[in-house]
């Protein structure tokens, strides 16, 4: 039997025994050591249909730890290996971090590298991984000599890891955010300038002055639309979030007129093969220390707590679940 945090329709969240199968077919029994507090761990605690797809449910869409045995078949990963797992369904369609024990799909498994402490690994997670993802795509199109770039949702989870990482390669950056007490904190993280998020968040004209040369956006919605309008010839914007509104109310123009291109960014199905790059890219280029000024511990139990003040929004920066306490 092993601790973990279990969602059901017919009771409130709560920390219960539950049983962990074998792994299976190209699966890995994971000895969990930490998990972290996403926004879709919170809607997976509300019950919400588009992330809790099998009940019960042990959220957690994050899992660092120690492979403990692997079911048959081929893998990339070795019993004893330290590993991260970041989305692959976890904490949706199966079992997720908030366990003692979780078995998860081999071949999504990367091996931390070398440096990268399990509670770092925690701390960074799916929303780290996720700004990892998106630094990569967008240099692709934008070298930093071309201009300021946009984080949005910038007291997050991604854009407190995408600003560090954006500025460390000389980007200069500029963090929407809708707490100004947290303007210090985010220049702290690297951000050059803080803008209030009110000023993108309503309805704008479909061109607007020439203003970013690219943008991280976890937000959706209408702020997306006035980024794509308001982003630079041949920029680029990054698209990995949806907390202000799943549709996207837009016109052609920045394409066709500015050759702006819209990157999507799908950290849950993301191949190994990228999932290592941005790991590599964590590991060489985060400061663990910035991370640590925005990042709090807490337990199982605590942690059913947070899920929902992490989907309202008054949560900075990174919570980690110590799956032992």
């Amino acid at each position: 039997m092993t601790r973990a945090v279990l969602v059901s329709s017919s009771t409130a969240p709560a920390v219960a025994s539950i049983d962990v199968p074998d792994p299976g077919e190209g699966e890995a029994l994971v000895d969990v050591a930490y998990s972290s507090v996403n926004y879709k761990d919170g809607l997976a605690l509300a019950r919400d249909p588009g992330v809790a797809r099998t009940d019960p449910l042990v959220p957690g869409i994050d899992v660092v730890g120690t492979v403990a045995a692997l079911g048959p078949g081929v893998h990339d990963v070795r019993i004893g290996d330290r590993v991260v797992l970041n989305g692959a369904g976890a904490g949706e369609s199966r079992h997720g971090g908030w366990a003692e024990r979780a078995v998860a799909p081999s071949g999504s498994l990367v091996v931390l590298p070398d440096g990268v402490s399990e509670d770092f690994a925690a701390a960074i997670g799916t929303a780290g991984f996720t700004a990892a993802l998106s630094v990569l795509a967008l240099a692709r199109f934008v070298d930093p000599t071309d201009g300021p770039v946009l984080v949005t949702g910038s007291s997050g989870g991604v854009g407190s890891v995408a600003i560090p990482l954006l500025a460390g390669r000389g980007y200069r950056v500029t963090a929407s955010t809708g707490r100004p007490a947290n303007a210090d904190a985010l220049r702290t993280l690297g951000a050059s300038d803080v803008v209030d998020r009110a000023a993108l968040a309503d309805r704008g004209r479909p061109m607007q002055k020439a203003t970013w040369a690219g943008a991280v956006d976890s937000v959706g919605g209408a702020t997306l639309a006035n980024l794509l309008a308001s982003t630079r010839w041949g920029g680029a914007v990054t698209a990995c979030g949806l907390a202000q509104d799943v549709e996207l109310h837009t016109t052609v123009l920045p394409f066709i007129l500015r050759g702006v291109s819209l990157l999507g960014i799908n950290s849950v199905d993301a191949p190994l093969d990228l999932r290592r790059r941005a790991w590599d890219l964590l590991a060489e280029e985060l400061d663990p220390a910035l991370l640590a000024g925005v990042t709090r511990t807490v337990s199982l139990s605590e942690a059913i707590a947070v899920g929902p003040e992490v989907v309202a929004g008054r949560v900075h920066g990174r919570t980690i679940v110590d799956v032992r306490r």
